[in-house]
């Protein structure tokens, strides 16, 4: 995949150098082709890294299961970050496939993740939620992915089974 996604945007640039060049365009048509190019290619690179497995700074989902959580701790050099991967649950069954997730760092939730991944590892699956935190919502268009969410984690209950 990767070739490809390379082989369209060098496609993209000739076509749009040879109209750039070679055409009769009036300026200002060649001023936003070149424009909209430029828009693009920042649309398609975020995009495709949330293709390919970066942690995603979208939402989480509504309900999960907890798979593991990594601690970026904030640093002189870094804001810090909590990276964690979930298997959303969806119509009361795992998702097929799980994924990655960026987060903001904060303390509560680094301790909380903590506790979480201690008793993961005890063989105890741990079920998440998050919710939407309450809040002034202005200009948040202007901010995306950072749609700060009250997130809780709790021991997932024991399937029921059917009786004979």
């Amino acid at each position: 995949m990767t070739l490809a996604v390379v082989l369209a945007f060098c496609a993209l640039a000739l076509l749009c150098s040879l109209a750039l060049l070679f055409s009769n365009w009036p300026v200002w048509l060649k001023a936003l082709l070149a424009a909209g190019v430029t828009v693009f290619y920042f649309y398609a690179d975020d995009t495709v890294h949330s293709m390919w497995g970066w942690p995603s700074a979208d939402a989480l989902p509504e309900r999960f299961v907890l798979l593991a959580a990594v601690i970026d701790e904030p640093s002189a050099k870094s804001t810090g970050a909590l990276y964690i991967w979930v298997n959303a649950i969806e119509n009361g069954k795992p998702a097929a496939q799980p994924r990655a997730y960026r987060l903001p760092y904060a303390k509560d939730l680094h301790a909380l993740l903590n506790e979480g991944m201690k008793k993961v590892r005890q063989g105890v699956s741990q079920m998440g939620s998050a919710e939407p935190k309450t809040g002034s919502k202005a200009f948040a268009w202007l901010r995306p992915g950072s749609d700060e969410q009250t997130v809780k984690i709790r021991d997932l209950p024991s399937p029921q089974l059917p009786e004979k």
